[in-house]
C-alpha cells in the first residue's frame, strides 16, 4: 500500500508537534512542576535580558504567567499547545496550567516559542485563571535557532494585561486568525 504525500506530512508534522509538546508529559508531579518552573526561570531570565524594565513591571503586578508553546501552521490551518504557570504575586499561590490553540490563515513552518503574560490587576489574573480564554489574530515570522537568526518578537497591551512573546527556535511565517484555551493541569495543582 502506498501512502500519499498529505498523509506522510500530516503524520510527520503530528508526530513533530507530539515530540515539541512532549516536554513536561512525563515523570511524577513534582517533576513536571520542576520542569514548569525551570521554564519560567529561563524565560524570564531571556525577557530580562532583552527588556530590563520588565522585572520592576512583574514584581509590581497583581500576578504574572509564563507558557512554553509549540505551533505547527499548515497552509490554511495552525494549532499548537504548551504548558505553564500563573503566579499570583500577592498570595505566592502557583497554578499550573495547559495551552491548546487552532486557527485559520495562511502559514507555513514549525516554531517553538514563549509567552509571558502580565496582570496588573487581580481581577484580570484571576479571570485568566477561571476562565483562560483568548482570541485574536496573530502575524509573525520566525527564523531562529536558539541564539542564531531572527524573530519578531511581540509585545502587546490587552486591558490589564501585558503580553510578550519569544520565539525559542523554529522556521515559520503565519497570518492567521486564532483562538487559545488556557486551563489549570489537574494534575500539577
Amino acid at each position: 500500500m502506498r501512502l500519499s504525500k498529505s498523509v506522510l506530512t500530516y503524520s510527520f508534522i503530528f508526530t513533530l508537534f507530539a515530540v515539541l509538546t512532549g516536554c513536561a508529559s512525563t515523570g511524577t508531579p513534582a517533576q513536571k512542576r520542576q520542569v514548569v518552573q525551570d521554564m519560567r526561570s529561563d524565560t524570564l531570565n531571556r525577557l530580562y535580558d532583552q527588556k530590563p524594565d520588565v522585572r520592576n513591571q512583574l514584581t509590581s503586578a497583581a500576578g504574572y504567567a509564563v507558557f512554553d508553546n509549540a505551533n505547527v501552521n499548515v497552509i490554511f490551518a495552525s494549532f499548537g499547545g504548551g504548558y505553564g504557570v500563573a503566579k499570583n504575586n500577592r498570595t505566592g499561590e502557583w497554578t499550573y496550567m495547559k495551552m491548546g490553540e487552532a486557527g485559520l490563515g495562511l502559514g507555513l513552518g514549525v516554531k517553538d516559542f514563549n509567552v509571558v503574560m502580565v496582570f496588573h490587576t487581580e481581577d484580570a489574573l484571576n479571570y485568566f485563571i477561571k476562565n483562560g480564554w483568548a482570541f485574536g489574530g496573530n502575524a509573525d515570522a520566525a527564523a531562529k535557532h536558539k541564539t542564531e537568526g531572527g524573530a519578531v518578537a511581540a509585545e502587546a497591551q490587552v486591558g490589564d494585561v501585558t503580553i510578550y512573546s519569544m520565539t525559542e527556535t523554529g522556521l515559520a511565517l503565519q497570518a492567521v486568525l486564532k483562538g487559545t484555551k488556557f486551563w489549570k493541569d489537574d494534575e500539577l495543582n
